[in-house]
């Protein structure tokens, strides 16, 4: 997974830009990423999407992110990002939803070696 001009030292700074799909439309605020846990490279964000009373986080891959001036643009329909599954604004992913938010985008999942997670919040 690639996601060009991004090093993995700076995740912590794109908290609070924009997101937007391969079309420039804008799909919600970046809450966290969560990276590949075997490389430590980034491999989902996490999306603010809803109205203040009925905020949710929202997963998208960042495989083929582009990261520029105060944005992010992934290469997914925000269509497709409003539907992935998603968890509350204070959560974190939990170990066995995993599965689910690869299969929403029809990526493959396999635990570690030693069945460990796939995915950590930075």
């Amino acid at each position: 997974m690639a996601v060009a001009e991004i090093v993995p030292a700076d995740i912590r700074e794109w908290r609070g830009h924009a997101v937007m799909d391969e079309k420039d439309h804008r799909i919600g605020t970046l809450e966290s990423v969560y990276v590949e846990t075997a490389s430590d490279q980034p491999y989902f964000a996490t999306v603010t999407i809803g109205l203040a009373v009925k905020r949710r986080l929202v997963f998208v891959p960042l495989d083929g992110a582009v990261l520029g001036p105060g944005y992010v643009r992934v290469a997914f329909p925000k269509a497709l990002v409003k539907q992935a599954p998603s968890i509350g604004v204070d959560d974190v992913l939990p170990a066995e939803s995993e599965p689910e938010v690869f299969a929403h985008y029809k990526l493959e999942y396999a635990t570690g070696a030693g069945g460990e997670r796939r995915l950590a919040r930075r």
